[in-house]
């Protein structure tokens, strides 16, 4: 069942990214879709090897599903049906914001010297890795903060 959609509080704008983004699949069906601009489901599930139809579809679901919307499903009235998914201009924005995080994850792997050896459910696993770490670190300033009476302790390089 998907989880109930957030609505903050929010600790610190990390957070807020976070809460839209949770899930395994969410960055990578970003990425797919603007790579290719719009894709079927089966292209969808074809592009993400080790997705299961059912975390997809949920997935999709909640992204389509967010305040203002991620993903644009389209039903075309065709025999048979026909459905796309593309990014709405929110999802492109969200997107753009996490080029950064891909290009310090591709950095790493040629830093670390393994573009080869590194297989994809180990990206996707550094991803979520690197996503609750960042979590952590916002919602362990959220606590500091509490016990001191501050309510302005932050995570270092993270701004309102």
């Amino acid at each position: 069942m998907a989880k109930a959609p957030r609505s903050g509080p929010y600790v610190c704008g990390i957070d807020a990214a976070l809460d839209v983004m949770s899930g395994k699949w969410k960055g990578l069906v970003l990425w797919e879709l603007d790579a290719h601009r719009v894709r079927r489901f089966a292209e969808l599930r074809r592009g993400l090897p080790g997705v299961s139809e059912k975390m997809l579809t949920q997935h999709l679901r909640e992204m389509e599903r967010e305040m203002d919307g991620l993903v644009q499903r389209e039903v075309y009235a065709e025999a048979p049906p026909r459905v796309e998914y593309s990014l709405t201009g929110h999802g492109r924005t969200l997107n753009q914001a996490l080029g950064p995080l891909g290009a310090w994850g591709t950095e790493r792997i040629r830093r670390e010297g393994c573009e080869q050896s590194l297989p994809q459910p180990d990206a996707r696993s550094s991803l979520r890795r690197l996503a609750r770490s960042i979590s952590a670190m916002c919602c362990s300033a959220h606590s500091r903060s509490a016990v001191s009476g501050s309510s302005r302790v932050r995570p270092s390089g993270v701004s309102e």
